[in-house]
């Protein structure tokens, strides 16, 4: 998929749960659907931050 075939998936799937759900509804899966995003951020920040300091380690330990 390339970026716009992306976006327009997401879009899709936005209205397509926006017919379905109440405002109620919408705003929570709003809510979870952020929480979500912002915790896969988290684990893919701290992956790249603490895998590359981890392959650092390792590589200093086998030149020393």
């Amino acid at each position: 998929m390339n970026l716009c075939e992306i976006t327009l998936a997401v879009t899709a799937i936005s209205n397509a749960l926006a017919s379905l759900l109440n405002d109620d509804e919408l705003s929570l899966a709003g809510a979870l659907f952020t929480q979500l995003g912002d915790t896969l951020t988290t684990l893919s920040v701290y992956r790249s931050i603490c895998c590359n300091n981890n392959e650092n380690i390792e590589k200093e330990n086998y030149t020393s």
